[in-house]
């Protein structure tokens, strides 16, 4: 329980109407379940507008209710609290209900289209190989230290997260380190944070399903530099067109990165192969388990972070030796028939561009590229024929095939890729919906020396067909059919 006086003493309150001075025994912005003695916030999203289940909720015993706009009803038994946006409201109140966790960890946000996981899960296991008790908040899993807790959205729900971060600070973390999504930024999810640094990744054609356009997903992005505090640092990579515009408004420290230019944090890639590549940060070199110039450009943000941090460079550099690819980012699979198939979660034209280039600046023209490839439903429609052409542009062999088609049919997602391509595209491109069947026609397909991609899923192990999610893992499809090759 706790006063709801004092609640808000972190937040801008417009108008009071009623008693403050009373105790809350929980915080909801799910009407569903709020009920006695708890507080309501009233939030507009994206669907649905809280304030329109206020007049539901008389009755149930509420001790107060957040909102924009003081409904027609009043009860008098129920406390009003009007600010001017209930969602920054969610975030502080979040925040101060569990003791402001924020503040009591060096918490870091990664954002970006691409690289956010990989770069988040970097960080986290570097903290943790130098000995520090850390959290981590992203796509794939959340961790706290070394307990898995399962992940479902990239930045939770500000009651979600804080809570999360308050278990990171009872388990003695001393580091977090947050994905940041575009979404999160702009319905402030995170508000109400205190972070000690941001990364920038990169921007590309992501999510225009919500923003709209380029440049309201841009400024979505921004609005997490423009918020860090002067005693933060705001790391972003000038190798991206858009790397100096997260700078222009923030407070905090400025930093860059780059694998061309000079830069505070320079990476360089001297070799690369399939299961690693040889680098150096800021001239010193380093043996790393990883391949192509996006992960070259994602250790780099990662040593540039540690630097940030104050950990030793020279225990840096060896830890950056012993760090593994995450689970379902370019992972590779030797086949026993001699070719290699590649799982990575490269949903966006660029990331599909940038795995595809990595793969061929290793094999040259020492083996064909195979690429198996879809487009997730209800989602951006303008990338799926962008998507397409890129992955013939790079392959030898195209296969076009379902995602998570969602709520559409896979066929007519199939039928929005295949626009994309030319004549000489389609001869080289085959359309198979059944995912399991696309693979192992990709399969039966390869030669030796030859490498199959499959984009899009990477970690994930379900398809959502309809509103409907059915175990699905492309890594377990890969097992079985190098396991019939074996016999």
């Amino acid at each position: 329980m706790k006063q709801l006086s004092q609640l808000l003493k972190s937040i801008d309150v417009v108008e009071i109407v009623g008693d403050i001075n009373r105790e809350i025994s929980e915080i909801v912005s799910d009407s569903r379940i709020a009920s006695k003695d708890m507080l309501f916030v009233a939030v507009r999203g994206v669907n649905v507008d809280g304030h329109q289940y206020i007049p539901q909720l008389l009755g149930k015993g509420l001790a107060a209710i957040v909102c924009e706009e003081l409904p027609q009803s009043i009860d008098s038994n129920v406390t009003y609290i009007r600010v001017n946006n209930s969602a920054i409201a969610l975030g502080k109140l979040a925040s101060q209900w569990w003791d402001n966790p924020s503040q009591k960890l060096k918490l870091v946000g990664v954002t970006g289209t691409n690289g956010k996981t990989t770069t988040a899960t970097l960080i986290y296991e570097m903290a943790r190989f130098l000995g520090h008790k850390t959290g981590l908040l992203s796509t794939v899993c959340n961790y706290i230290d070394n307990e898995a807790v399962p992940a479902t959205h990239t930045t939770p729900d500000p009651l979600s997260l804080n809570a999360l971060l308050a278990r990171m600070v009872d388990a003695g973390c001393e580091y977090a380190v947050m994905e940041v999504s575009s979404h999160a930024a702009h319905q402030h999810r995170i508000a109400g944070l205190r972070f000690v640094g941001g990364i920038f990744s990169n921007l590309t054609r992501d999510h225009l399903d919500y923003h709209k356009t380029v440049d309201a997903y841009l400024e979505a992005k921004k609005m997490f530099f423009d918020a860090l505090p002067e005693d933060a640092f705001a790391l972003t990579n000038i190798d991206d067109k858009v790397g100096e515009v997260m700078l222009q408004n923030t407070k905090a420290t400025k930093k860059r990165y780059s694998l061309r230019s000079q830069a505070d944090f320079m990476g360089r890639v001297i070799e690369s192969r399939l299961d690693g590549t040889l680098m150096t940060f800021n001239s010193k070199e380093v043996e790393v388990l990883f391949t192509g110039r996006f992960n070259a450009y994602n250790l780099t943000a990662v040593y540039a972070t540690s630097i940030l941090l104050g950990w030793d460079s020279d225990d840096v550099l060896v830890a950056m030796s012993r760090l593994v690819p995450v689970a379902g980012r370019f992972q590779a699979f030797h086949s026993p028939k001699g070719y290699t198939a590649i799982v990575d979660y490269a949903h966006t034209p660029d990331a599909v561009v940038n795995v595809l280039n990595a793969i061929r600046d290793v094999i040259g023209n020492n083996g064909n590229i195979i690429t198996v490839v879809g487009a997730g439903g209800n989602r951006d429609k303008g990338k799926r024929p962008i998507m397409a052409k890129e992955a013939a542009a790079r392959s030898e062999r195209v296969i076009l095939t379902s995602d998570n088609p969602r709520d559409e049919e896979p066929a007519d997602i199939l039928h929005d890729m295949e626009a994309g391509l030319n004549d000489e595209g389609k001869a080289k491109t085959l359309s198979i919906s059944d995912r399991r069947e696309a693979i192992r026609t990709a399969a039966s397909l390869a030669q030796k020396g030859d490498v199959i991609l499959i984009a899009g899923k990477g970690h994930e192990d379900y398809q959502e067909i309809k509103g409907v999610k059915y175990h699905f893992d492309d890594r377990e499809v890969v097992a079985e059919i190098f396991k019939l090759e074996q016999k």
